[in-house]
């Protein structure tokens, strides 16, 4: 229309920008819809502490319990010496007090700190200063702390003003393609293994009775508890087993391997030996419960007896293979497992899952599995 163009009609330019807003409104639909199931599932949401434990944190808590779709998960107060205590607040949902917050936020997975109430500026400082290193978000009261929030934009949190005073990087569209990654391999491995699968199936119900897949209880990210599948390669009876043979373990500390264990079938030592035993994982990666590169998700009994800092490897969602898989694999020592894994979250990048995804086929293909 500006540069009077006979070929497109005006009739068109109107009916593509109508269609145009029409299409964007029923995305940004579908979007928030998706995300808001997530939510109810409590997947995707941000875990947090809420610092004081006077009327403004007591509201602040169920202000955000009332709205579901904000993405929140509230794990705890956090008690500052010397403030109010409102009296509807339970004590079994204070966590500790304020010079403990983050060794607090580390055990409860919390992504942000609320401050509530007012405590000492030397505090909040170095509070802020050691929440940059463990990646945990600060917000707090704009009238809390004068000097401390100047020039800094106040953002609302339902009806709630809050200040940021350290929010971490979060690499988004980097996460999305790593989503968008995990379901298309993850949907393309499930149709194209199904077959396998199957004979496998098979394989196991001739060798052995009992059922054919394993599921597990396994913790994701920020401790979330999902159950892992697998195809059974031990005896049914398996776990009832376990103490008999916790003397034969090979592996140090916290993790617990006996190559020659003898619960495993026939069928179960040539499905292990290629890793053909987690195949039905891709389910959990389709469903969201892991990805296809990411730490292995852990045991509740080897997370039991974790020192703070291990629980970093649960910051980001468990995958199928890992680093430490094709790198360390045969490796008995827990610190190079956790090193490994910390390696693997410090320096993430799509290109880095791609270039492990491809050193997992050769490895399984070596058949150096357990």
């Amino acid at each position: 229309y500006l540069i009077h163009g006979e070929v497109v009609s005006r009739g068109i330019v109107i009916l593509t920008v109508i269609l145009t807003t029409v299409l964007l409104c029923i995305r940004r639909l579908i979007w928030r819809t998706m995300m808001y199931q997530r939510f109810e599932r409590g997947l995707e949401t941000r875990n947090i502490l809420i610092a004081g434990t006077g009327r403004a944190g007591y509201a602040l808590r169920h202000h955000i319990e009332s709205i579901r779709y904000l993405g929140y998960a509230f794990k705890g107060y956090v008690e500052i010496p010397g403030s109010d205590h409102e009296p509807g607040i339970p004590g079994s949902e204070i966590l500790g007090s304020v010079n403990e917050v983050l060794d607090i936020a580390r055990k409860h997975f919390a992504d942000e700190i609320f401050l509530s109430a007012r405590c000492e500026p030397d505090l909040v400082k170095e509070i802020v200063s050691h929440a940059r290193e463990a990646r945990v978000d600060i917000r707090v009261v704009p009238e809390l702390y004068d000097g401390l929030t100047w020039n800094s934009p106040v953002e609302y949190v339902g009806q709630f003003p809050t200040i940021p005073l350290h929010r971490s990087n979060v690499p988004v569209f980097g996460l999305f393609l790593k989503r968008i990654l995990d379901v298309v391999l993850s949907s393309f491995a499930i149709l194209v293994l199904a077959p396998l699968i199957a004979l496998m199936a098979i394989a196991i119900r001739l060798d052995s009775p009992g059922p054919i897949f394993y599921r597990s209880e396994r913790i994701g990210k920020k401790g979330r508890i999902f159950r892992c599948l697998k195809l059974r390669t031990m005896v049914a009876d398996a776990e009832h087993r376990r103490a008999e043979i916790l003397h034969m373990n090979e592996r140090d500390s916290v993790l617990f391997k006996v190559a020659n264990d003898p619960r495993i079938t026939r069928a179960g030592r040539f499905l292990r030996k290629y890793s053909l035993d987690e195949l039905p994982q891709f389910i959990n990666v389709l469903r969201g419960d892991m990805s296809m590169v990411g730490p292995r998700p852990p045991l509740a009994s080897e997370v039991r007896n974790y020192d703070l800092s291990h629980l970093r490897r649960l910051d980001v969602m468990p995958g199928m293979t890992g680093l430490w898989q094709v790198q360390a694999r045969q490796d008995p020592s827990f610190d190079s497992y956790i090193s490994m894994d910390t390696v693997y979250i410090e320096n993430w990048s799509i290109w880095l899952d791609i270039k492990i995804l491809v050193r997992t086929l050769a490895v399984v293909a070596s058949g150096t599995g357990s």
